[in-house]
């Protein structure tokens, strides 16, 4: 696995938006990412066991500010205005997802369309937004797999 590969791609905001993160050691991907000048941020899920733990969570790890919401809204409106936050590009990584994807499935995949539409929203302008989940099993069929070098 190549730091270059990574950094190419986590630099391209066309070809950002919400993927599984790859299997194994990810050292390589995470150089890659802080090399294309993406703030990388890590949000551990292991504990949550509801929506509001799991939006919980995502302010904690992403240091969102006090008014922050705690519902849907809120975390669209947060995620397209990470100016606590500024960098060139960004990489969440959502770590142990299986079990708030088993215990709050309707939950999970709504965070997923708002990670998605956040992707959507920062490529119009020119900035890399991505979110790389971690799940251990069938993952979840629609989202792709980040690329991996040839």
């Amino acid at each position: 696995m190549s730091a270059a590969h990574y950094e190419k791609l986590f630099g391209n905001a066309a070809q950002a938006g919400v993927h599984h993160l790859p299997h194994g050691p990810i050292d390589k991907l995470l150089a890659g990412a802080q090399a294309a000048g993406c703030v990388v941020l890590h949000v551990d899920l292991a504990a949550a066991r509801n929506k509001d733990e799991m939006l919980a969570a995502i302010a904690r790890s992403l240091r969102f500010p006090e008014w922050f919401g705690h519902n849907w809204d809120a975390l669209a409106d947060s995620l397209l205005d990470m100016g606590w936050l500024p960098a060139t590009g960004y990489v969440i990584i959502l770590e142990h997802c299986d079990g708030i994807h088993g215990r709050a499935e309707a939950d999970f995949v709504t965070l997923m369309e708002i990670f998605q539409e956040a992707a959507t929203t920062w490529r119009e302008d020119g900035v890399p937004f991505w979110c790389l989940v971690d799940m251990q099993a069938d993952g979840i069929a629609w989202l792709p797999t980040v690329a991996q070098p040839d």
